[in-house]
């Protein structure tokens, strides 16, 4: 059994451990009026998309997402939060230490030992979550539910929703199809990109991800009866009858969307494991991004 077999299998407890965390790290993350930038990078930026849309939505200030190194200069926030599961990727470090002493920043990470801990004024430290595998799963989605946990929006249910997600089959056939499109819909859109992201650098598919609502203006033209459109969340009015009638497989469920997106996880793998893959380590991937001094 590969690692991230093992650590998707993980994440129902994960997010118990970390949604009974929260309150415990309730001085370090922000409070609600808060103007608030949540950056990361790959993985973690998707994580930052979901977590600024659920913040806001749920009436707790402003909140916006960046890729680390395209955090805006010049622009004010009264707290940064950066997602890192391996504390050292250098994007990440260099906007720490370029908002230091103006700016005050809290870091997630599953690794205790790394820079990131002198980098940030607050570090939450979720060890239980780490990984060995290049490919991220629980470090994400526990990261996630720590700040779901701590602006209310976690309950019992969604562990329970992973639980079955694991438990359950994937849909037949989703193997066959040649390319999957991943829609969202408020905070549910990091979590397509999170899936486009995890299918493509797990088993090298073709793999788009949009908003809901963008599918129509353009990129339902490349549906056919080998591609598969999975959505998080609840549909747009229509728009899955309109992708059946293009010969397309529509793919979605009643699950809480961050338990849905462990069924893509397991996809990924399985498509790895179909394909002769390592889903533990992409082609030209490693764990963190490290960037060498000039």
């Amino acid at each position: 059994m590969s690692f991230v077999e093992i650590e998707t299998a993980s994440q129902p407890e994960c997010w118990r451990r970390a949604a009974d965390l929260a309150a415990s790290q309730s001085s370090a993350l922000p409070v609600a009026g808060e103007r608030v930038a949540v950056v990361g990078c790959g993985t973690s930026f998707y994580m930052a998309q979901a977590y600024a849309a659920l913040r806001e939505g749920a009436g707790q200030g402003e909140s916006d997402a960046f890729a680390a190194s395209e955090f805006p200069s010049g622009r004010a926030y009264d707290r940064v939060v950066a997602l890192t599961r391996s504390g050292t990727t250098t994007e990440v470090l260099e906007l720490l230490d370029r908002l230091r002493g103006t700016t005050r920043t809290v870091a997630i990470t599953a690794d205790p030992d790394t820079p990131v801990m002198t980098s940030a004024d607050d570090v939450v430290v979720l060890d239980f979550a780490d990984e060995k595998s290049v490919v991220q799963t629980r470090f994400a989605t526990t990261a996630l539910t720590l700040l779901r946990a701590h602006v209310g929006l976690h309950t019992d249910a969604v562990v329970r929703d992973a639980e079955t997600a694991l438990a359950e089959p994937l849909p037949e056939g989703l193997l066959d199809c040649t390319q999957f499109t991943f829609l969202g819909r408020g905070w549910t859109v990091g979590l397509a990109n999170e899936a486009a992201l995890k299918m493509k650098e797990a088993s090298l598919a073709w793999t788009e991800s949009y908003p809901a609502m963008e599918y129509r203006h353009g990129p339902i033209s490349i549906a056919t009866d080998t591609t598969a459109t999975w959505m998080f969340g609840t549909a747009p009015e229509g728009l899955p009858e309109q992708l059946r009638a293009t010969g397309a497989r529509w793919v979605d469920s009643d699950l809480d969307p961050l338990a849905d997106l462990v069924r893509v996880q397991l996809l990924a793998i399985a498509r790895a494991t179909a394909r002769g893959l390592d889903p533990d380590s992409p082609r030209h991937l490693t764990r963190s991004v490290v960037l060498a001094d000039d």
